[in-house]
Parts: structure tokens; sequence; C-alpha cells
């Protein structure tokens, strides 16, 4: 043996040492598969653990974008009331700063136009004069260069409201009840002239009576004295019936000029309608007054007059009163309406809009 080659036992030795390399490489390469294998059933578990999480998560952030918005349609429907509160606020801030002029002049503009109604309705005018005067006072207290010409407009309507004759109403339908009342009085034409010809008939025959009569007591007293006297007395007791006779054939007979002949035709019953449509007549003059509609009324009391001139007796002093009475209502309806301040509405109006303008 010891014979042998000298190079064997550094082989056999290199192919140990290779042969332990070899074993502890596969050792190590086995160990180290091992360790990655645990590794990646780690990380498995590790991944399948987050998807589960981040599954969870996915749920959670789902939920919280309903209720994100849920709560974004909340917000925008406070943001509408936020808007809408701050719209009426900034109107309200606007009306509120506006300056103390500015209020003054919509002070004027509506108590002017509510003293306008109040006149309307009442006829008078005094509650725009004191309107108009109020807001000359003001006007004066505040004393402002670019109000010169709005007060200069409410002087101006004051004066022409204060010359203004608006008549008392009260007055005029109480004068119109008096020609209601009135017409029920009236005397027709036709009744005053048959009136008048039974009067002149009576004195003709009283007339020829107290004739006869004095004649036969002037016979009488003469009887003794001659015998013409007795015949006279005799014709005289004769034609005492004659002249009575006579009279009496002439009151049967009249002469009389007649300007309107519709008037002579009018019966007792007809006469009655006439003054019923007379009466209607005045009373819608009275409402057409009460209404202050000038025009109407002068047109109801023109047809009145009218009426009255024709079919009832001028001459008689009752129909002479009812015209007067008419005349005096007629003329001063005319007044009925107050003057508009239209200057002082037109003046406001131009203030206001400068004052929006600036």
């Amino acid at each position: 043996m010891s014979g042998g080659p000298s190079w064997l036992l550094p082989a056999l030795g290199a192919v140990a040492l290779l042969a332990g390399f070899a074993a502890w490489t596969a050792w190590d390469g086995r160990e180290h598969a091992r360790g990655l294998e645990l590794e990646l059933v780690r990380r498995q578990q590790g991944s399948s653990e987050q998807a589960t999480e981040a599954r969870a998560q996915s749920k959670q952030a789902q939920e919280l974008a309903r209720d994100a918005a849920a709560k974004v349609a909340l917000l925008e429907a406070k943001l509408s009331d936020v808007t809408l509160q701050r719209t009426q606020l900034e109107d309200l801030v606007q009306s509120l700063s506006r300056s103390r002029d500015e209020n003054v002049v919509a002070d004027i503009d509506a108590s002017v136009r509510v003293a306008m109604q109040q006149s309307a309705l009442s006829g008078s005018a005094e509650p725009l004069m004191v309107a108009l005067r109020t807001a000359d006072e003001r006007l004066a207290r505040i004393n402002q260069p670019r109000l010169e010409r709005l007060r200069r407009a409410v002087v101006r309507d004051l004066d022409r409201v204060r010359s203004a004759g608006v008549p008392d109403v009260g007055a005029l339908l109480i004068k119109l009840d008096e020609a209601v009342r009135l017409a029920d009085e009236l005397p027709l034409i036709a009744q005053a002239a048959n009136q008048s010809a039974h009067t002149l008939a009576r004195p003709v025959t009283a007339a020829a009576g107290a004739s006869a009569a004095g004649q036969k007591a002037a016979s009488g007293a003469a009887s003794s004295g001659s015998a013409a006297a007795s015949w006279q007395a005799t014709l005289d007791d004769w034609g005492r019936p004659l002249q009575s006779a006579w009279a009496e054939v002439r009151a049967l007979l009249r002469v009389t000029r007649i300007d309107r002949p519709e008037s002579m035709l009018l019966g007792p019953e007809q006469g009655f309608f006439l003054r019923e449509n007379l009466k209607l007549r005045l009373l819608n003059a009275r409402l057409s007054l009460l209404s202050r509609q000038a025009d109407a009324t002068v047109s109801d009391l023109q047809l009145a007059s009218n009426a009255v001139q024709a079919y009832f007796d001028g001459g008689s002093r009752k129909t002479q009163l009812l015209l007067e009475l008419l005349r005096q209502v007629q003329g001063q309806s005319r007044q009925l309406g107050v003057p508009r301040p239209d200057e002082t509405l037109a003046a406001t109006a131009t203030t206001a809009a400068a004052a929006v303008a600036r």
C-alpha cells in the first residue's frame, strides 16, 4: 500500500471535500427553499387578511360615502336657506339703510294718497289739506336743498286745494229732500187754469148779483119818488136772471194762450205719475250727489227743472221755491270734485327715482 500512487490520497480528500460541500449546499438550498415557502405562506396569509380588511374598509367607505352624500344634500339645503335668508337680510338692510330724507319722501307720498281716498269718500277737502300741511311742516323741519322742489309742489297744491270751494254735501242733500217733499204739492198748469177760470166766473156772477141788489134797494128807496124808477126796478128784476145766464155762458168759453199744449192734456192720473217720475229724478240726483258724480247730478237736476217748468204752474210760490232749490243744488254740485295734488305726486316720484339712481 505504501507502494501505491501518491496522488490517490489527495484525490480522495478532494472528493470527500466536494461531497461534503455538495451535501452542505443541498442542505442549505433546502433550508432556503423551506424558508421561502414559509415566507410565501405567511405573505399569503397576510394578503388574505389585508384583502378581508380591505373589503371591510371598502364597505365602511361606501357607508361613509352615503353618509357624506346625505350630509352634502343637507348642507346644500341649509345653504339654500342661508342664501335666501341672506337675500332677505340684504333687502332688509337695504331698506333700513335708506336715508331719513328718502323715508320722509315715501311717508309723504303714502299720506297724500291716503288723504286723497278719504277726501273722495267723504267729499271734503279737509283730509287732503291736513296731509299737505303736515308734509310742508316736515319738509320745513328737514330743510334739505334737494327737497326744495318737493316742498314748492306741496305748497302749490295746498293753495289750490284751500282755494277750491267744496260745497257742503249735507246741506245739498237737505235741499234735495225738501224738493222731493215739494213735488207732491206743486200745482199742475191745467189745474191752475181751471182754478183761475172758476175764480174769474165767480166775481162776475157776484158782481151782477150785487149790482141787482143795489139797484133793487135804490128802487125800493125811490118807489115813492117817480114812476120811471119803478119801471127801471122792474126791468132790473127781469134782467137779473139774464145777466146770470150770460155770465155762465161766458165761463164756458175761454181764450187762453198755451205755450205747451201737452201740459193742458194731463189728467189727474197722469199728474200722479208725473210727480212720481219727478221724485225719482230727484232721488237719482241725490244718489249721484252721494257718489260724488257731479256730471250725473247736474244732468238729473236739469231734467227735473225742465219737467217742472213744462208741466207745473210757474206762478205758484211752491213751484218757484222748488226751482230755486234746484238751481242752488245744481250750481254747487259742479264743485263736488276735490283738486288732485298732481304736482306733489309727481315731485315725490321724481325724488324717489333720483334716490334710487344714486
